[in-house]
C-alpha cells in the first residue's frame, strides 16, 4: 500500500472506531490535529507546522461541518491564535452559533435550508456554518469556516493556490487577485481524486490583507461523502460562491477573533532537509549523488511529498517521495524485511507490483530513524501510477533510492523530538 494510503487507511479505521457521526467526528479530530500541531510548533519553536500533522488534522476535519472534505487536499492546520488582553484565544463569542446559521441563510439565494450546524466565535475550534440547502433542484451540502491567519505567511499562500493537477483532479481552479489586495481561490473539483463517484465539490477561499479567512464549499450532494448524488453540480454558481465568501456579513464574526501571531520568516540556511519542500529535497540529493537523469517534470505538495519524472530516453519513470515527521515504529515491527542501520535507522526494501495498473513495477524503500522521521522513497516503470508501463524497469536502482532516502543531511538541523513509540 503506498505511504499516502497507509494515512488515509489508518485515518479511516480510526475514524470508525470512534463513532459512526460524521459531524462528532470532524469536530474531535479536528481538535486533536490543532493540539498535536501546537505542540510541534512549540517543540520547533515557532518554525512551520510539520505537514504531516497538518494533513492528519485536514483529514479529520474534512467534511460538511469541516470546510472542504475533499481527498488528497491538505488544508493548513490553524495557528494558535494571540490572546487577548484579557488572555483569550477565542472571540468574546459576539457573534453566536445561530447567527452564523443566519448569516448563510440571508447570503443564499432563496430554497430551503435544513440540518444547520453552526460555532460561534467563542468556539476554540472557531466559528462555522454547515447545513444541506434546497433550491428545488435537489439537496447539497454546504459549509463554510471564518478563521485569522498571517496574511503574508504560508498559510495564506497555501489557501489560495492552486493544488499540482498532477496530484489533484479537478475541473477548473484560478487564483483572483482582488482590488484590495485579497487573494480569492475558486476550485471546481471532485470529493475523490480518483473519480470513484460522481461527488462534486466547489471551493472558493478568500484571504484578505487585514488576515481574515473565509472558505466556503459546497457539494451536489447532501452530503459530502456516503451519500447519493442528487444534481449535476452544486447549486450556487462560482460567481455566487465568490459573493459569499468576499461578503461583509462575515466581518463581525472576523472581527471577534484574535489576530492569528505572524509567521516568521527563516533564512533559508536554517532550513533544515527535512524542513523543505519534499521535491526540492529530493531534486537536491540526486544532484549530490551523481544521478544525472534529467527531469522531464516534477511536483508536489510541500514538505511531505514530492515527486519527479525521469526521462532518460528509454521510457518516462516516476519517483516519488514522502517525509513524514513523526511516524510510529510499529510500522517497521514483526518484518523480517526490516534491517537496522548502525544508527538505529529502521530499512525496508521492497520490489513488486505498483498498487494502481496491472503491469506496473514499484521499487520501495521505506526508513525510519530514531528520531521518528520516516522517508520514502519509490520509483516505478511508468510516468504516471494510473498509466501503462513505459519501460522494463524504474529509472532509479533500489540502491539509489537507498542512498537517497538514509541521507545524513535528513538529520542536519533536525528538531529535538522523543523517539517514536
Amino acid at each position: 500500500m503506498p505511504f499516502e494510503d497507509e494515512l488515509a487507511e489508518a485515518l479511516r479505521r480510526t475514524g470508525e472506531g470512534f463513532t459512526t457521526n460524521p459531524g462528532a467526528l470532524a469536530e474531535a479530530g479536528e481538535e486533536r490535529g490543532r493540539r498535536r500541531a501546537r505542540r510541534r510548533a512549540a517543540a520547533a519553536g515557532g518554525s512551520a507546522l510539520a505537514l504531516v500533522l497538518t494533513a492528519t488534522a485536514g483529514a479529520y476535519a474534512g467534511g460538511l461541518f469541516g470546510g472542504s472534505g475533499a481527498e488528497g487536499a491538505v488544508p493548513a492546520a490553524a495557528p494558535p491564535a494571540t490572546p487577548r488582553a484579557d488572555g483569550r484565544r477565542t472571540g468574546t463569542g459576539a457573534v453566536t452559533a445561530d447567527r452564523m446559521i443566519g448569516n448563510l441563510k440571508s447570503l443564499l439565494p432563496g430554497g430551503r435550508l435544513t440540518e444547520p450546524k453552526a460555532r460561534g466565535t467563542d468556539d476554540e475550534l472557531g466559528p462555522r456554518v454547515g447545513a444541506v440547502y434546497d433550491d428545488g433542484k435537489g439537496p447539497a451540502a454546504i459549509s463554510l469556516r471564518l478563521q485569522r491567519v498571517d496574511p503574508f505567511g504560508s498559510q495564506a499562500r497555501a489557501h489560495t493556490e492552486c493544488e499540482d493537477r498532477n496530484l489533484q483532479s479537478y475541473d477548473d481552479c484560478r487564483t483572483e487577485q482582488l482590488s484590495d489586495g485579497s487573494r480569492l481561490l475558486l476550485h471546481q473539483g471532485y470529493e475523490y481524486p480518483d473519480r470513484r463517484t460522481d461527488t462534486k465539490v466547489w471551493r472558493a477561499v478568500l484571504v484578505t490583507v487585514q488576515g481574515f479567512l473565509v472558505d466556503a464549499s459546497e457539494w451536489n450532494a447532501a452530503a459530502d461523502k456516503d451519500a447519493p448524488v442528487s444534481r449535476t453540480d452544486p447549486p450556487l454558481t462560482i460567481a455566487q460562491l465568490k459573493g459569499l465568501v468576499t461578503s461583509d456579513t462575515w466581518h463581525a464574526a472576523l472581527n471577534d477573533l484574535p489576530a492569528a501571531d505572524p509567521e516568521p520568516a527563516p533564512r533559508p540556511e536554517s532550513i533544515a532537509l527535512r524542513d523543505r519542500k519534499a521535491v526540492d529535497a529530493l531534486e537536491q540529493l540526486m544532484n549530490r549523488l551523481g544521478i544525472t537523469v534529467p527531469i522531464a517534470s516534477k511536483g508536489g505538495q510541500g514538505t511531505y511529498y514530492g515527486y519527479v519524472v525521469l526521462d532518460d530516453g528509454k521510457g518516462r519513470s516516476l519517483v516519488q517521495i514522502n517525509v513524514q515527521p513523526t511516524a510510529n515504529s510499529m510500522l517497521f515491527t514483526d518484518n523480517s524485511a526490516v534491517t537496522t542501520e548502525s544508527d538505529g535507522t529502521k530499512v525496508k526494501v521492497t520490489a513488486g507490483p505498483g498498487e494502481k495498473n496491472r503491469g506496473v513495477t514499484q521499487w520501495k524503500v521505506d526508513t525510519l530513524r530514531k528520531d521518528g522521521l520516516r522517508v520514502v522513497l519509490s520509483a516505478f516503470n511508468t510516468a504516471d501510477q494510473n498509466g501503462p508501463a513505459t519501460r522494463p524497469a524504474p529509472a532509479l536502482t533500489a540502491e539509489q533510492l537507498r542512498k537517497i532516502a538514509l541521507a545524513p543531511e535528513w538529520n542536519l538541523g533536525a528538531p529535538t523530538a522523543a523517539p517514536a513509540h
